[in-house]
């Protein structure tokens, strides 16, 4: 889905303060799961979390685009990248924490998806263990047919992303079309992105099929929610 601009993604995405996101995310993670030392990222993208995750966590990561996770095993040297899809992935191991961050989950798009997404998670977590699900909008906040421009300015970048949202049944549709300038001249392509609109009860009955007892933190890290679930106990 990225084939076109995933050499831009960090550009495009600068605005994101991964710093500030991940001190947040460590802070509720010792706070439900104190000493948690491993940590999988699934959905990782470019390694941006887990570049600053890695200062208190073993960490790994899991992505479906292998030019993703080529810039993220530059960015990151040494740590262990699995290329695996989110929804049916089997590591044979676990780990004390795992995240689904930055509304990645709406890519799987369609409810059973997003249950065998859900259920790939909790297996991978020790019986102690915290899953933090960051989640895409739900189907009352998605507005369609509305522009939207996305712009980079730096010396030698110029990008300019356009989007008129869509919406196709529980899908949130958004074409992307870039312009982008280079030193090397200029280029233009589209990509078009889909994401599930799920409401909050498909998100908890996901957790609740698989043993999870989860709580929302309405505001998450960016406005758009956090799920951290865990073990029943």
């Amino acid at each position: 889905m990225f084939s076109n601009s995933a050499h831009f993604y960090d550009a495009v995405y600068s605005f994101k303060d991964y710093g500030s996101e991940s001190q947040r995310l460590q802070a509720l993670i010792e706070e439900r799961s104190p000493g948690a030392a491993t940590l999988l990222d699934v959905a990782c993208g470019t390694g941006k979390h887990l570049e600053q995750l890695r200062a208190w966590y073993e960490v790994s990561g899991l992505d479906l685009d292998p030019q993703l996770l080529e810039i993220a095993q530059e960015r990151l040297g040494v740590v262990e990248l699995h290329e695996r899809d989110m929804t049916s992935f089997s590591l044979g191991r676990t780990f004390d924490v795992v995240t689904c961050l930055f509304s990645s989950i709406g890519y799987v798009g369609t409810v059973d998806r997003l249950d065998g997404a859900i259920a790939a998670m909790a297996a991978h977590l020790n019986p102690v263990g915290v899953l933090i699900v960051e989640p895409w909008l739900t189907p009352e906040v998605w507005v369609a047919d509305r522009p939207h421009l996305l712009s980079v300015d730096e010396p030698d970048l110029k990008i300019a992303r356009m989007t008129i949202s869509g919406r196709e049944g529980r899908l949130a549709i958004m074409n992307f079309e870039y312009l982008i300038g280079t030193p090397a001249g200029i280029e233009a392509f589209s990509e078009r992105h889909e994401a599930a609109l799920f409401t909050d009860e498909e998100y908890r009955q996901a957790f609740s099929a698989v043993g999870l007892s989860v709580e929302h933190d309405p505001e998450g890290l960016i406005g758009r929610g956090l799920y951290i679930a865990q073990r029943a106990r």
